[in-house]
């Protein structure tokens, strides 16, 4: 069986597929020196973690829609009107409080993880015929996202996704959890044997489909359930979310396409190209991410400015706009065109 590697084996597997597995390993040999990282350089974890990776993977959608003249010209309302409708929700829900706000966010930020990684479990089970075996695979990727998260729901963790007690509205579920606590089991043991089953019957291994769905499992119950760690969650998180995500992004839009295609991206397929890249979405991230404690937080930096409190309900809105639009345009830009009959 041919490998369905989005690039080849070597790339797939540094970038894609082996950041949940690396840092995992990372964090059982070395998991009291980096508790003291957190300790004593909490800001420069914050830094490379949260706007480094986390911040700049929202930026590298840029690289699929907004620097893609042809792609805007081809969905303009959807690029232009998505923007100006995750503002709008925003300061809707802005109105009920600020928690509400985030905690809707971080459920709409949730919702995109978790479909990221089914959406990768898709691409590399592109070559395998409908059946319930891929049925099988797309429910043990829920099983592996979803169970976490309603532990977290019902058990007090020491991190947040935004702010604190912004989950603290599912908090009755602590009833329920041992039986979703069977079920994730269940259909944990129902994956493997349906896996190792079809592998045999076939004569070979989907390699990269198996180490995605495992990488899922380990970093979701590692990050959230048996460690209760904020560096070793962010850790877990961000770097099995966004590495992937950003490689994808410069593959399939900037590597893969033919300079004719890439217009003026062509550019970053160049030796420097993938400097050039990393530098404007990192740059772009540490933008945003200065506007949000200069404006807002003033935990680090602050100018002396004067409160800005009484416009939060439209300026914090307006600073999650990059944020919420990358959460909900991945629900269109993914999808394949139908094919005309």
């Amino acid at each position: 069986m041919k490998q369905p590697w989005i690039h080849n084996a070597k790339t797939d597997s540094w970038m894609i597929l082996s950041p949940p597995f690396l840092i995992l390993l990372v964090i059982f040999l070395f998991q009291k020196s980096i508790q003291e990282l957190e300790s004593y350089y909490s800001f420069y974890t914050w830094l490379l973690l949260i706007v480094f990776v986390d911040v700049a993977h929202v930026y590298s959608t840029l690289f699929k829609t907004y620097f893609n003249k042809e792609e805007v010209r081809r969905r303009r309302l959807l690029y232009w009107g998505m923007p100006l409708l995750s503002w709008l929700l925003g300061i809707l829900l802005y109105q009920f409080g600020s928690l509400i706000f985030w905690s809707g966010l971080a459920l709409i930020a949730v919702f995109h993880f978790i479909r990221q990684q089914y959406g990768f479990m898709r691409i590399y089970a592109r070559f395998e015929p409908a059946g319930w075996n891929k049925k099988i695979d797309g429910i043990a990727v829920y099983a592996a996202t979803i169970y976490p998260m309603l532990y977290w729901f019902s058990t007090p963790r020491a991190f947040n996704w935004f702010v604190s007690n912004e989950f603290h509205w599912f908090k009755n579920l602590s009833g329920v959890l041992p039986y979703f606590t069977g079920l994730y089991n269940s259909i944990l043991l129902l994956w493997i044997f349906t896996t190792v089953k079809s592998s045999i019957n076939k004569g070979c291994w989907n390699i990269p489909k198996i180490a995605l769905i495992t990488g899922t499992y380990l970093s979701w119950y590692f990050g959230i359930i048996y460690f209760n760690s904020d560096v070793i969650f962010t850790l877990l998180n961000v770097i099995s979310h966004g590495v992937p995500y950003i490689a994808l992004i410069y593959i399939r839009e900037i590597y893969q396409k033919e300079i004719p295609r890439t217009h003026r991206l062509s550019l970053f397929k160049r030796s420097f190209g993938i400097i050039l890249f990393i530098l404007i979405i990192i740059g772009c991230a540490f933008f945003e991410e200065l506007l949000w404690e200069v404006l807002v937080w003033k935990e680090h930096i602050s100018f002396g400015l004067i409160s800005l409190g009484y416009l939060f309900p439209f300026l914090v809105p307006l600073l999650a706009v990059p944020q919420l639009t990358h959460y909900l345009l991945d629900g269109f830009i993914w999808k394949k065109p139908k094919k005309v009959v």
